[in-house]
């Protein structure tokens, strides 16, 4: 007999949460009981950022999802725009659920980014940003960009 037929599902829940997400797909092929803990919102809350409804809030568009399994996923496979568009993209890395940002060039200080010798900002369909920077010439590049975080970070 298989002694994790007897543990609670709930039991069965907290273990797996204390692995990644890859790990809780796989763990859900063993049993029925294993396949109803994999898809526990106790687990798929773990995986997820602390301020992750913070984030969804921030969302331009509305994110519709039935549980945390299906939120996570939704940020994992389909990047969202924040704080109106202009600044920055936000999804999840679908194997370890990291955050991961985009930031517009609007959002960066780059060098001499206000002469159009060097750079000029341009309209791009292919871009989830309405506006690039687009490099003409190039004798210096220097790029920065802050993320808000708990404590600021700095991109260089």
């Amino acid at each position: 007999m298989n002694p994790f037929t007897m543990l609670p599902e709930g039991c069965i829940s907290e273990i797996i949460s204390f692995t990644t997400p890859v790990d809780t797909i796989r763990s859900s092929v063993i049993s029925r009981g294993f396949k109803a803990a994999a898809e526990s919102d106790i687990v798929w809350d773990k995986f997820l950022p602390s301020d992750h409804q913070n984030i969804v809030s921030r969302s331009v568009s509305p994110i519709l999802f039935d549980n945390k399994e299906d939120l996570y996923f939704r940020l994992s496979e389909s990047p969202i725009l924040l704080d109106e568009g202009k600044m920055q993209s936000f999804w999840l890395d679908k194997t370890n659920g990291k955050k991961c940002y985009l930031l517009s060039s609007r959002q960066l200080t780059i060098s001499f980014s206000d002469t159009e010798l060097f750079w000029e900002h341009t309209f791009d369909a292919d871009s989830r940003f309405p506006e690039v920077a687009l490099l003409n010439n190039v004798d210096l590049l220097d790029i920065r960009g802050k993320i808000g975080t708990r404590g600021t970070m700095a991109l260089n």
